[in-house]
């Protein structure tokens, strides 16, 4: 059992359950659909990298490959997830707005004009700073608890195999 990898999940499914009531206190709208939506706060990708790479650096110690290894990958996906992923999400609120005022020219138009309407691209797609810090607060809790909790576990094996 790679007990790293289900705390690394668990802390994503924690992450973007979390996004509900945080969504319901700012804006006072129930959206259940954000549990499988892209965005928010916390981000799930800083929560999940963050858990896996604190769990490797109390478990296995900080001057190991594993931990490079996991820290290298977290920062990037960290720095993705707010980054890249974040202009892709502006670019899209700026064509989603070019749509609007098309819709607006055309309808204007004495002429008639039919067209398919464009799906509206969706907006959300990366994450603020903050969103991204959330997440890895989040994700080093996890980490922490997780390794305590693993730690009492070993203990207890070891105790069980005295007797």
């Amino acid at each position: 059992m790679n007990k790293g990898v289900y705390l690394a999940l668990f802390s994503i499914g924690l992450a973007q359950g979390v996004k509900i009531p945080i969504h319901f206190f700012k804006k006072k709208e129930w959206r259940p659909d954000l549990f499988f939506g892209t965005g928010g706060m916390p981000s799930s990708h800083s929560a999940g990298v963050s858990t896996l790479t604190t769990y490797i650096a109390l478990q296995r110690g900080l001057p190991t490959f594993d931990f490079a290894l996991s820290l290298v990958y977290g920062l990037i996906v960290m720095y993705d997830a707010q980054g890249v992923r974040r202009q892709t999400g502006e670019l899209t609120l700026k064509v989603n707005s070019m749509n609007d005022l098309i819709e607006k020219i055309h309808k204007e138009e004495s002429l008639e004009y039919k067209q398919e309407a464009p799906k509206k691209l969706k907006e959300m797609l990366g994450h603020q700073p903050e969103e991204v810090v959330g997440g890895a607060v989040l994700g080093v809790l996890v980490g922490v608890i997780g390794h305590l909790l693993t730690k009492k576990d070993r203990k207890l094996s070891k105790f069980k195999l005295r007797f």
